[in-house]
């Protein structure tokens, strides 16, 4: 006889979902509210990757760092009694967990219960190209998301998995400051997580296989390259990284640049260097579903090979970032909720590395408008020139605009503190189409770092405004007026 216990239980739903991060949550959340029958399945923790051991402890660590360099840097304005600053490490690991866990509760399954949405804590697998199980359940579904996220993927470089190296799923555990932080990467989380640990009290040295800011305005690497090394970062760029090994007290590698070779001893080992999928147990070969290095195969509506179902943030190949992973949620809830075909557009992309100053930038660089448009032109801007940054003595930094001749902005990059706070500005014109005059003609708080955007934009009409027609003109109307 058959035990009943053994028999998977069946559940039929609208939409269900495989995977609790950010794309996830905000699909199932969306498809409850509009009163869709929702299953979501997550074999971990919730929130995924954003809230556990992306954006948000890593924000909140910089924020820490930030208060840390902002007491040592005091003095510049008469403020402080020239005191080291005292860093208690284990209080800063506490203060990101705390953060976490303020945050969680807007991802709990009791949250996502309460919208009526069924949440299974295990792990899915394709059985057919219509159903799954997840535990003892068999779920059959009109639309199906998958939204698994990525993972730290290790460069394959001989030695390196043996010696079990930190990534952003295991750095943010320590509760002891290391003494001195070998960073394997350049990229965005590398320069974040070595300006923090370096503002903290750490030794940081950072080997990266290219340049830093490689995807950014050629203007952002130098300036960045210089603050980092003001700061004592060490970086190693255009290096090779080899010969990993685990020695007493902490690890050492070899790193080779143009100026030699040479080994480097340090307390950890942290790799930032690339991401993969998490597809690999999901049986979607049995789902009819193509998938490629990136993830999922899909269309630009976000649809796999299997069009019941969508594949949504990392997974998907596209850009890895948290607020991609929102917005494939609302071209999902637009294709299957409302039957409208709505297509991804990242013509108004914007991305943020958190270093302080931010650099922030949004649509095409000079480099990719130039392989697009046959007249593009740039105004570039410098912080130095902008009182607010004056005042606060922080005036390393600036602004590129790239535009058609005609003034169309395709493109904007800011460096400077809160870099990210006013990149939204340029993101709003490129996507809503608004004239430069628009900005131009704004009228922007005193004194803002913010202001520099209006004179950016004021800068394109300046030739035409203060040029010899406009002189004539205002000459004739002198001449006219009583």
């Amino acid at each position: 006889m058959t035990d009943p216990s053994d028999t998977p239980r069946q559940i039929d739903c609208d939409v269900c979902v495989i995977g609790a991060g950010s794309a996830g949550l905000s699909a199932a959340s969306g498809a409850a509210q509009l009163g869709a029958r929702v299953v979501l399945v997550e074999r971990g923790t919730m929130g995924g990757d954003c809230l556990n051991t992306g954006c948000v402890p890593s924000k909140s660590l910089i924020a820490a760092a930030h208060a840390a360099h902002a007491f040592q840097s005091a003095m510049a304005m008469g403020v402080g009694d020239g005191l080291a600053v005292r860093i208690d490490f284990a209080a800063v690991h506490d203060h990101v967990h705390a953060v976490i866990g303020a945050i969680a509760p807007n991802d709990s399954v009791a949250r996502f219960e309460g919208m009526g949405v069924i949440v299974l804590k295990e792990s899915a697998r394709y059985v057919s190209p219509t159903e799954l199980v997840a535990g003892d359940h068999r779920i059959t579904a009109r639309r199906f998301v998958i939204a698994t996220g990525s993972r730290p993927s290790l460069p394959p470089i001989p030695g390196l998995a043996e010696i079990d190296p930190l990534t952003n799923e295991s750095i943010f555990d320590l509760i002891t400051r290391p003494d001195h932080l070998l960073i394997l990467g350049g990229g965005p989380i590398g320069l974040e997580m070595a300006q923090a640990f370096r503002r903290l009290g750490s030794e940081v040295t950072v080997v990266d296989a290219g340049g830093i800011l490689a995807k950014d305005e050629p203007e952002a690497a130098p300036l960045i390259r210089r603050l980092l090394k003001a700061e004592g970062i060490t970086l190693f760029e255009n290096a090779t990284f080899s010969d990993p090994r685990r020695i007493d007290g902490g690890v050492s590698a070899l790193v080779k640049t143009k100026a030699g070779e040479l080994r480097i001893q340090a307390s950890h080992l942290l790799v930032a260097a690339g991401r993969k999928p998490n597809i690999e147990d999901l049986d979607l070969d049995i789902a009819g579903v193509k998938t490629n290095k990136q993830g999922v195969a899909v269309d630009a509506r976000l649809r796999s090979s299997n069009s019941r179902i969508y594949a949504l943030g990392d997974v998907a190949g596209g850009p890895q970032f948290t607020h991609i992973a929102g917005y494939h949620a609302g071209i999902f809830v637009r294709n299957a909720m409302f039957g409208l075909p709505a297509k991804v557009d990242y013509a108004a992309l914007p991305w943020v590395t958190y270093l302080d100053p931010e650099v922030a930038h949004v649509g095409l660089t000079e480099a990719e408008a130039h392989k697009l448009h046959s007249n593009v032109t740039t105004i570039f801007e410098h912080f130095a020139e902008n009182d607010r940054a004056q005042t606060e003595r922080r005036t390393e930094g600036f602004i590129k605009l790239v535009l058609t001749k005609r003034g169309k902005v395709l493109g904007a990059t800011i460096v400077a503190p809160h870099a990210s706070e006013m990149i939204s500005l340029w993101g709003l014109v490129i996507s809503g189409k608004v004239k430069l005059a628009t900005v131009a003609s704004m009228i922007a708080p005193y004194p803002t770092l913010a202001e520099i955007s209006k004179r950016a934009a004021s800068a394109y009409f300046k030739p035409k405004l203060f040029g010899k027609l406009s002189r004539r003109w205002v000459g004739l109307v002198q001449k006219l007026l009583p």
